[in-house]
């Protein structure tokens, strides 16, 4: 059997690798970063949604409690309970003598780049939905300025 050849890696394809690395490391501080401006608009689209009633309705502004504007209500609380929830540090057991765990294998304990990626993908999950639940207060807002 013939030997394999090899080489040693070359300056570039190191810095590529460490950037790759560094990426992966960096996805759960992104989603923090999107979470913390999801979290921005979650306090303040109700308050600014009570000032457009406040002005278009005068001073005896009032709005009749009704199914939508509950459900807008709803969708915006829960929406920003799962951004608080995104922004929670969450504990994970992690084996750091491994760097890819067998995913079989999470219960026992996440590797240190499985830890980057569950912990990014946990966060991005919790993100998207708040931010549907939020556009669907939004939506749910409009109708009952009509």
């Amino acid at each position: 059997m013939k030997p394999i050849p090899t080489r040693t890696i070359s300056e570039n394809e190191k810095l590529l690798r460490q950037k790759f690395y560094e990426n992966i490391a960096a996805q759960s501080d992104l989603m923090d970063k999107v979470s913390e401006r999801l979290l921005t608009l979650e306090l303040g689209i109700p308050g600014l949604f009570a000032t457009v009633l406040k002005l278009t309705r005068g001073e005896d502004a009032t709005l009749p409690i009704n199914a939508a504007l509950n459900l807008a209500f709803l969708f915006w609380l829960v929406a920003l309970i799962l951004t608080l929830m995104a922004l929670t540090p969450k504990k994970w057991t992690v084996d750091d003598a491994v760097l890819k765990q067998d995913p079989k294998k999470f219960s026992e304990g996440l590797g240190i780049e499985d830890y980057f990626e569950q912990s990014a993908l946990y966060k991005r999950r919790l993100a998207i939905a708040s931010s549907v639940l939020f556009f669907a207060g939004i939506f749910c807002a409009t109708l009952t300025l009509g």
